[in-house]
């Protein structure tokens, strides 16, 4: 497979869940591991472009397929617009969720280039944070798209009197 542009091989047991060969063969740790279950999205990674919850699927049904990671978002040293949204929207506290909630809210933005409110609650719903309560989260996205559509970015609700 290619991960984050570069090709790997490995031998690993059929029973090894793709975030675990993530982790622990390719030692990229921005990917975590959190429910084991599929529900909590904290190890979302993108496979040939779609989301996808790497506790869900074995690392040899990737075989051949192309994997960005977090690691793999910025390019050469400039952050993903998501990525500045989240910087700048304070779209994370603990940043437990912060690399699954970014890999989602990116398929997102390539999906929906304009998402609602409701459309970026509903296209993040997969993945669980504690700690922000989504507000900052959903602005993020906000800030991003409008960056990846060339515009300027809504002012934060601290500028706005939210």
């Amino acid at each position: 497979m290619r991960v984050n542009g570069r090709s790997v091989t490995a031998d690993v047991e059929p029973r090894t869940l793709l975030v675990h060969f993530i982790r622990e063969h390719l030692r990229l740790t921005g990917t975590h591991v959190g429910c084991e279950t599929g529900y909590c999205g904290a190890c979302t990674v993108h496979v040939e472009g779609r989301a996808v919850k790497s506790c869900t699927m074995l690392a040899v049904q990737a075989e051949g397929s192309e994997i960005t990671t977090i690691e793999g978002v910025a390019q050469d040293g400039v952050l993903h617009p998501v990525q500045e949204g989240f910087w700048e929207r304070h779209g994370l506290q603990c940043g437990f969720c912060t690399p699954g909630m970014i890999m989602s809210s990116i398929a997102l933005l390539e999906d929906n280039q304009s998402p609602t409110e409701t459309e970026i609650r509903h296209g993040i719903e997969g993945n669980l944070c504690r700690c922000t309560g989504y507000h900052n989260i959903v602005r993020a996205v906000e800030y991003a798209a409008a960056r990846m559509r060339g515009e300027q970015p809504p002012p934060p609700d601290w500028e706005v009197g939210h």
